[in-house]
């Protein structure tokens, strides 16, 4: 593979020395190139496309018409510019503090023998290194924007897709919870009735998530006080007559993740329905359901002030309902039990509101 010849422009009107640099810097490998003005070495940068790409420029600073500085100016403004050492007679700080200011990579003292030309080869070489390291610098930021740029693009289409799906997926269970609730009015047998309408609870509480879900910013998690809204109307509706005209609901705006916000409203639909069934033999009364936080935990009540513990056990009863509760509590990693203390009925839940991080030893044990 040929190594690439850099080329230096040297700009400055005096010829004389221009051949001392040419001489002393071909000797250490460069293509140097001589403009006798400011202006002239800017109109070479300008056709490097045409005559040559340059790769470092060393400029001198008095010059009849544009000095140094002037050039220096007018080259920082050409687009990929290529990187410039300052050179010049004056002993003047202030110079070369302005030059390096203005953008030069580095600055040195000339003199009319020569002696300044291997110092003018280790700043020339380490201009080029430095344009090397700044230009793979900013591809890396490139590549980092448009890595971000195609991740921000492929989360967006993640999103909308899954917004889809959970649309698409919400009307199919919609329209199955519809079936059912026809299949229930046109059921003669109310032990046929009572189980198809059950069944369409359960689907509807899951097709309200999914319907939080796409008609919501955030597809990460459900708030569970709209969602017990939307449900328990989902209730009221599909109920015959005025038989949970009294449900009330009255809960906080937590959220949880989708998975553990359909366990909760399965679990709600179970214990609203068995109150609606048990809790009131001679007609409708008030059922509340209530969502508070107690630090890191959630405790959800179901209540009524029905006949409690008075209930007779319905022999038609399969037990369906309490198994899908345990289920769901088991899901939910919850506590269930009963308050004594209620007049009625009233089922507590208790269960964290971000699921424990499971435990690495058994983890590693079960596989």
């Amino acid at each position: 593979m040929t190594q690439h010849t850099p080329t230096l422009l040297y700009i400055d009107d005096d010829s004389a020395l221009a051949r001392l640099v040419d001489r002393g810097l071909t000797r250490r490998g460069y293509k140097v190139i001589h403009a006798a003005s400011g202006e002239e070495g800017l109109e070479r940068i300008r056709r490097a496309e045409m005559e040559g790409r340059i790769d470092v420029v060393a400029l001198d600073q008095y010059m009849p018409g544009l000095d140094g500085l002037e050039t220096l100016e007018q080259i920082m403004a050409i687009p990929d510019a290529p990187p410039v050492v300052f050179v010049t007679a004056s002993q003047d700080s202030t110079i070369a503090v302005t030059a390096l200011k203005a953008g030069a990579a580095d600055y040195l003292v000339k003199d009319v023998k020569g002696d300044f030309i291997p110092l003018l080869h280790v700043a020339a070489d380490g201009a080029l290194r430095q344009a090397e390291l700044q230009k793979a610098r900013e591809e890396a930021e490139a590549e980092i924007h448009a890595s971000r740029d195609r991740y921000a693009a492929l989360a967006a289409e993640r999103e909308l897709l899954l917004r889809e799906v959970n649309h698409r997926v919400g009307n199919s269970l919609q329209i199955i919870a519809s079936l059912l609730h026809l299949q229930a009015n046109s059921a003669g047998q109310e032990e046929v009735k009572a189980a198809l309408t059950n069944a369409m609870g359960r689907v509807a509480a899951v097709a309200q998530v999914h319907r939080r879900l796409y008609t919501s910013q955030d597809l990460k998690s459900v708030v569970l006080n709209q969602y017990l809204d939307s449900l328990l109307e989902d209730l009221r509706r599909s109920a015959e007559g005025n038989r949970m005209s009294r449900l009330t609901v009255k809960a906080e705006a937590i959220e949880i993740d989708p998975d553990r916000a359909v366990a909760v409203g399965i679990i709600v639909n179970e214990l609203v329905m068995n109150a609606v069934k048990y809790a009131y033999p001679d007609g409708a009364g008030p059922i509340h359901v209530e969502l508070t936080s107690q630090g890191d935990d959630l405790l959800l009540s179901i209540a009524d002030d029905g006949v409690g513990d008075k209930v007779k056990a319905d022999p038609r009863s399969t037990g369906m309902g309490q198994r899908i509760v345990a289920a769901m509590a088991t899901k939910l990693d919850a506590t269930v039990e009963r308050d004594p203390a209620h007049s009625g009925t009233r089922i507590l839940l208790k269960f964290r509101r971000v699921p424990a991080a499971p435990d690495r030893a058994s983890t590693a044990a079960a596989s």
